[in-house]
């Protein structure tokens, strides 16, 4: 797969939104039990098992979202004596979990340093002009819509699976969906790995087209991936979803008009016409 390290696509303003998406991850990410754990020290199992109940407890599981029907034993946190020794404990759980708001908050979640890593590389690159695009408001909202078509879909596809499903990667393939709308002949700058990493400049359509080929192959079965447990159909929904809703944006169409009154704590700067 293609490696996206820059667009030759400039922003005229900032995009104050999807440095706050980043920013948000981060340091969801660097606060969440068990991540936090691994930085400071401390015993694996305690980490892990911190860790899976967090991640129960926050993240978007299909069989929830689609049966509205919370597990009677859920992981606790803790350390308990099993079988074969010590395991995670489970047990009644000990908080109100509404499965519609768990996507909002998956969202956020990511399980490792790579997983956060690669969606804030795609972010950075292709937020910020879909971002100018739409607006600072209109695009949070289009990126919400985006994460959630993304997980409910997934879970439309596998209703009974109770995997946590957690990562911004749904939302942002919406982003990158409607970047293939809104900018398809701008150049990326991609690394290709071939025996060592290629820089090329591709047009973003081969760079975006490839990347979203490459999640419906996998998502279909027709081909193995070393990363078993992405969640690959949550990618193509996602990117469908985008593409769909930048439809009305596409170029040769004027973008929305700002809404009246400040946003971010600045007054809002006029928009230009493309």
């Amino acid at each position: 797969m293609v490696i996206p390290v820059h667009d030759v696509n400039p922003v005229s303003r900032t995009p104050w939104v999807t440095y706050a998406l980043i920013a948000a991850n981060v340091l969801v990410f660097l606060s969440t039990p068990g991540i936090a754990d691994s930085v400071a020290g401390g015993g694996e199992l305690a980490r892990l098992c911190r860790l899976h109940a967090f991640m129960d407890h926050y993240s978007a599981i299909p069989n929830e979202l689609i049966h509205h029907q919370l597990p009677r034993r859920v992981p606790t946190g803790g350390v308990g004596l099993g079988p074969r020794g010590p395991e995670c404990a489970v047990g009644a759980p000990g908080y109100d979990k509404s499965p519609a708001l768990s996507v909002f908050t998956s969202l956020f979640l990511h399980g490792g340093w790579l997983h956060l890593l690669g969606n804030m590389l795609f972010l950075m690159i292709f937020g910020n002009n879909v971002e100018e695009r739409m607006g600072h408001v209109r695009y949070a909202l289009f990126y919400v819509v985006c994460g959630y078509a993304a997980a409910y879909g997934f879970a439309v596809l596998n209703d009974g699976s109770t995997d946590p499903l957690i990562g911004a990667s749904g939302a942002i393939a919406g982003v990158l969906g409607a970047y293939l709308v809104l900018y398809p002949r701008a150049r990326v700058w991609v690394l290709v790995p071939f025996l060592v990493f290629l820089p090329l400049r591709l047009p973003a359509w081969v760079v975006l087209g490839f990347w979203f080929v490459l999640q419906a192959v996998y998502s279909s079965g027709r081909a193995m991936s070393d990363a078993g447990t992405v969640a690959y159909a949550a990618h193509v929904v996602g990117f469908v979803a985008g593409m769909l809703l930048a439809m009305p944006l596409r170029p040769g169409t004027p973008p929305p008009p700002e809404p009246p009154g400040l946003l971010f704590g600045r007054k809002a700067r006029p928009r230009q016409t493309w």
